[in-house]
């Protein structure tokens, strides 16, 4: 090979170039591209699996943006996987541009993947960590790609497909980089690389000598530690070196080799064919595909799972990308984000930053400031010695949201072919910086949105997070937290068994999941899945499945905990126009047997189990005051709907507590906050309201009778009476005054502390709104002050947790006020106590000075006109004296 004009040259039958590498080295990419343009190879071989050879060309297409990874995934198992990521500054990505630029072959010659993938398999059924469940819907830790070598900055990206439990029973692996390092004098090994090799030019001295350097250290290292008890390399080095030698037999010694550095000693040692070859002989193999998938900078930072172990890829990205002073420009950067956070960061600052940056690395005695030195003048200078911007900076520049892109002409599943096309005409795109996205379904292009999601969601691609919406109560509006995980590729993959399209594919797995699933809630929370990504197909058979489950099914908590998510199912199907009419009579058929079976139910329960029906107790009570309204709004579901006809907003009778509904999530409990509701219907398209349904209609009355029966029954515990007390009383169907006595009776010597204290929790406990109704009532203060002032000492100790449990859940302002009202004593102030009448907790009467002052700022709110004639005026006043009221 000759110099070709570039400074370093090479002897005459040296052999294949061997260029050891650090993987995502922004120096030894530089230092490849260096050697290369002066040995000008024939051949580049480059560490990475041989299946691949056929994806290489797609590198040079204009839309092929890095960072990407090598996905290898199992065909008859596409969770099975492994990544080889790859970025800018990673030196095998320079390789493969360098091929391409100059129109040389360019072929991997690592293990191949099909033995790969299933040599991660045996060693995964073989060890002791076995196959785990995984709830919290993570890869199996079989599937993770995990390369040791990696931490060490040596060693192959993402070949092993073993898991981190595995990977702990394999020896500890020697690291070269700290080895080295502690040679010269470094307690960190990455400040030791950024020294010797980052910091180095290649614009000086013999091109080849990094890499000769450091071959020599990790043969001294190899020699001495040997394979560090890592097995699997003695047979990835003799598939390459079989490799290199059908490469030298067709190409001379023109032949350049790109590998990690600690394999380098081992391709160089002389070795029979017939040796290397017995090394391979019996591995296992599966069926692999192989295509390139999108990779982020934040993957690229992680030591477990798919990540290639760098802490700082934006820094190194950086570093490579940058073509002089590259402190400089850093600091620059790096005080043009901490500006776009309103941060007060000027010229002057970028300019002490850089000196003090400099005085730094001289006086640690390095040639250059590295990210430390950079990192620590950020600090002192542009942060004002605060960590907090400083983390910012961290997030987003030293590790960075960078996501890349793969041509469209990447090999890829039917099913991945159908998301891309859906998501180009959505207008979705993946991005790695998670992001929320508000979605109004009343609009076609959101609410096509939301069923993408949702299905997606059924498919286990957990692309979106549904959360609650800010500002609406409404069911038409979504909120989702969106981030793209390079896994997800996989997720796709493994989900392309059940059909070549989003909406096949989800329809078949949620009729999968409707045959497989345990318990009667698992179905009816699929049937609320399956409406929401709108799965006609597909609610048949759950449907026939929920039926048969809830008249076979006798447990009343297993019918109370179905009963909510069918209401919201039907909910949700009037809002986005779905037929619901096969839901509605399994819901009122649900309802009346809970009705039926609850008293029963409630009789001799432990603390925790009547804690558990106390919750139920809150699910159906806001399930059937749902149903009643959607009922009195002609929201019938029926299987006509051809539209929107009613909107529920659920509020509190002192405007507090407004429900919203989060799709995949339980409702919140029906209180006193949101016992008061609001039913508008809307009509349809057509102008028409569907009919009520017939067999929502009484459900309320029926329900009040059961809580009656509830609030009244010696054998029911303490928490469940009280419940059914307040939840009449919020109702209106019971009178404050008997709810005083009901009280009074519980609170009477006679009845055990204990169980005092576990009713007043189910009364003005839990969340329910509990605190406001004391602020309001004092009469019920009183008997609970009495009551609390009377426990015995002996007695005081136990029930001071529950009491504590009670009233900690309040408001501090709420608590606040509780403080006041008990210091003064009860009778100081106006009280409702004596008045018997009105809504329970306020006034016979309106206040009218309190009403008058706030007309002046609702009149500000509704931009009403101050020069409006008197009457005028005294009309909105009126009407908004209403409103206050």
């Amino acid at each position: 090979m000759s110099g070709g004009g570039v400074q370093g040259s090479r002897e005459a039958g040296a052999g294949p170039l061997l260029l050891g590498v650090r993987h995502h080295g922004p120096g030894s990419a530089r230092s490849v591209r260096a050697a290369l343009d002066a040995a000008r190879p024939r051949v580049v071989l480059i560490e990475g699996p041989p299946e691949a050879d056929a994806l290489i060309p797609l590198a040079a297409e204009e839309d092929m943006r890095p960072p990407v990874a090598l996905l290898a995934h199992a065909v008859d198992e596409p969770g099975r996987s492994a990544f080889w990521p790859l970025a800018e500054f990673s030196p095998e990505w320079v390789a493969i541009r360098w091929a391409l630029d100059h129109e040389v072959p360019a072929r991997f010659i690592d293990l191949p993947a099909t033995h790969t993938l299933a040599w991660g398999r045996d060693e995964r059924d073989e060890g002791p960590a076995g196959r785990p469940d995984d709830p919290a819907g993570e890869m199996p830790e079989a599937s993770r790609s995990e390369a040791p070598s990696d931490a060490h900055g040596t060693g192959p990206s993402g070949e092993d497909a073993v898991g981190d439990e595995a990977a702990a029973h394999v020896a500890v692996r020697v690291d070269p980089l700290g080895v080295l390092a502690e040679a010269a004098g470094y307690d960190d090994p990455e400040r030791w690389w950024e020294d010797v090799v980052e910091h180095r030019g290649t614009g000086q001295g013999d091109v080849f000598e990094p890499f000769t350097v450091l071959e020599e250290a990790m043969g001294v290292l190899r020699e001495t530690y040997g394979t560090g008890g890592h097995d699997r390399d003695l047979v990835r080095e003799a598939y390459m070196r079989l490799q290199v030698r059908a490469a030298q037999r067709e190409f001379g010694d023109d032949v350049a080799v790109v590998c990690g550095a600690w394999h380098v000693p081992a391709l160089r040692r002389k070795s029979t064919v017939a040796a290397d070859k017995a090394l391979l002989k019996g591995l296992p193999k599966v069926k692999a595909d192989m295509t390139w998938v999108p990779w982020t900078y934040r993957r690229l930072s992680r030591h477990s799972g798919y990540g290639a172990g760098i802490d700082s890829p934006g820094w190194y990205g950086h570093l490579f990308g940058a073509p002089d002073r590259p402190v400089e420009r850093w600091l620059t950067k790096v005080a043009g984000l901490l500006r776009d956070e309103d941060r007060m960061v000027s010229s002057a600052h970028v300019i002490e930053a850089v000196r003090l940056a400099e005085t730094l690395a001289a006086m640690r005695g390095r040639p250059l400031p590295g990210l430390s030195e950079t990192t620590d003048a950020v600090r002192a200078v542009m942060c004002e010695g605060s960590d907090v911007p400083l983390a910012l900076v961290h997030d987003r520049l030293v590790v960075g949201d960078v996501l890349g892109e793969v041509p469209q002409a990447a090999p890829a599943v039917p099913l991945q072919r159908d998301l891309d096309r859906i998501q180009r005409r959505l207008r979705l795109k993946p991005e790695a910086l998670e992001r929320e996205l508000e979605l109004d379904l009343r609009k076609e292009n959101d609410a096509e949105r939301s069923r993408l999601l949702h299905r997606l969601r059924l498919l286990g691609v957990a692309w979106g997070e549904p959360t609650a919406s800010r500002g609406s109560t409404g069911t038409f509006r979504e909120t989702w937290r969106l981030r793209w995980e390079p896994e997800l590729s996989v997720r796709v993959a493994e989900a392309g068994v059940w059909g070549t399209t989003v909406l096949a594919a989800a329809t078949a797995k949620a009729e999968a999941d409707a045959v497989s699933a345990s318990g009667l809630a698992d179905v009816t929370a699929l049937a609320e899945r399956c409406l929401l990504a709108e799965l006609p197909d597909a609610l048949p058979t759950v449907m026939q499945i929920l039926a048969d489950r809830a008249a076979l099914d006798a447990d009343v908590g297993h019918l109370a905990q179905a009963l909510p998510a069918l209401v919201r199912s039907l909910r949700y199907g009037d809002v986005r126009g779905t037929a619901t009419g096969a839901l509605t009579e399994v819901a009122a058929g649900l309802a009346e047997r809970v009705f039926v079976g609850l008293p029963p139910a409630c009789a001799a329960l432990d603390v925790e189990a009547a804690e558990e029906m106390r919750r139920h107790v809150d699910a159906v009570h806001g399930s059937v005051g749902l149903l009643g309204e959607m009922a009195a709004a002609g929201q019938g579901g029926g299987d006509d709907a051809s539209g929107p006809s009613a909107t529920v907003t659920v509020a509190g009778k002192d405007g507090q507590g407004a429900a919203t509904a989060i799709p995949g999530q339980d409702p919140p409990a029906a209180t006193a906050a949101t016992a008061a509701t609001a039913a508008t219907a809307v009509p349809g398209p057509d102008g028409r309201q569907d009919a009520p349904a017939p067999a929502h209609r009484g459900l309320r009355g029926r329900w009040q009778a059961v809580l009656r029966v509830l609030s009244l029954r010696d054998t029911v515990p303490g928490v469940i009476r009280g419940r059914a007390v307040r939840l009449l009383l919020d109702d209106g169907e019971l009178a404050q005054d008997e709810a005083a006595r009901l009280m009074g009776l519980v609170l009477s010597p006679g009845t055990a502390p204990g169980d005092a204290a576990a009713w007043i929790e189910g009364f003005v406990g839990g969340g329910s709104g509990g605190g406001m109704l004391l602020v309001h009532d004092e009469r019920l203060l009183g008997l609970v002050d009495a009551w609390l002032t009377g426990v015995p000492a002996e007695a005081f100790t136990d029930v001071l947790p529950l009491l504590r449990r009670t009233f900690s859940a309040y408001e501090p302002g709420v608590r606040r006020t509780l403080g006041e009202l008990v210091r003064r004593g009860p009778g100081q102030r106006g009280s409702a106590a004596g008045a018997g009448v009105g809504i329970p907790g306020f006034g016979a009467d309106l206040d009218g000075d309190r009403a008058d002052a706030v007309l002046p700022v609702m009149r500000l709110l509704l931009g009403l006109d101050d020069d409006h004639d008197d009457d005028v005026a005294n009309a909105d006043d009126n009407d908004l004296a209403g409103v206050a009221g």
